[in-house]
């Protein structure tokens, strides 16, 4: 009011937010009832006329909360015969490209990465020694085989760089603590997009090929006996070396940029 302090456009500002917060606010309250419901993927969600019954909230505000989920990938919409919106659930590969959108901006060095792959990985080995079926010990072992001879190109050299990172997905996939393998499996990822777009692939760097896959071979071994400690040793030297390497990699690629 006027002589108050307050300025009318912020009595404007604060009454938008709060308009536009509605919809966020019955999101949340649907993705409350879902999980009470027990409802999975897949299974239909009440229609628009109930939503506004249940929710106590107006048709826009539903149809707002709705578009919400649907963007968030927790709703899925489909139109025609037998359509309506069902309850889709995100896969790790949309949460973990979602996330990294959120990284994108922001100046991520190598350490950072490297300093949680070294606390992480060497407790993930541990933990998967003797526990992997053979199949699986022969995912990692097909993927070890893309990058059995050192790169000759650039080109070779990242799709090299791109197949070693997905070993490391590929176990953290193997995790029986969901929240540790998706942690791992991001990092993995953030480090393949900053290793592209950074060119940290280029010149070919034979002595980080030829230590990256003796380590993950031995790791193989040592999963394969069942053997924890030998397990952890591995993957921490490893964590260790291609740090060191991938750093001094990025030192030569800044130091011929700025020669340039």
């Amino acid at each position: 009011m006027p002589g108050d302090g307050t300025d009318r456009s912020e009595l404007k500002a604060g009454a938008e937010v709060q308009k536009r917060s509605r919809p966020v606010a019955v999101a949340d309250a649907i993705k409350d009832w879902v999980v009470s419901q027990g409802l999975r993927g897949g299974d239909r969600l009440p229609g628009e006329a109930e939503m506004m019954e249940r929710f106590g909230r107006s048709k826009g505000t539903i149809r707002e909360a709705m578009r919400i989920l649907e963007a968030q990938g927790l709703v899925k919409t489909r139109t025609g015969p037998g359509g309506g919106s069902f309850v889709h659930e995100v896969s790790g590969e949309r949460a973990r490209a979602l996330l990294g959108n959120y990284f994108y901006f922001r100046d991520l060095t190598l350490h950072d990465i490297y300093s949680l792959r070294r606390m992480m990985e060497p407790e993930l080995a541990a933990s998967l020694a003797g526990k992997l079926r053979e199949d699986q010990l022969a995912t990692l072992e097909e993927i070890a085989e893309r990058y059995r001879h050192p790169a000759t190109t650039a080109e070779e050299e990242r799709a090299q760089h791109v197949a070693s990172l997905l070993f490391h997905q590929r176990l953290a996939g193997y995790a029986e603590n969901e929240l540790l393998g998706f942690i791992i499996g991001f990092m993995a990822q953030i480090l393949t997009d900053m290793t592209v777009y950074r060119k940290l692939y280029d010149p070919p760097n034979v002595e980080l090929w030829s230590k990256g896959r003796a380590y993950q071979l031995q790791l193989i071994e040592a999963l394969r006996d069942g053997d924890a400690v030998r397990a952890r040793l591995v993957m921490s030297d490893h964590m260790a070396t291609a740090e060191a390497l991938m750093e001094a990699q990025e030192a030569e690629i800044l130091k011929g940029f700025m020669s340039a």
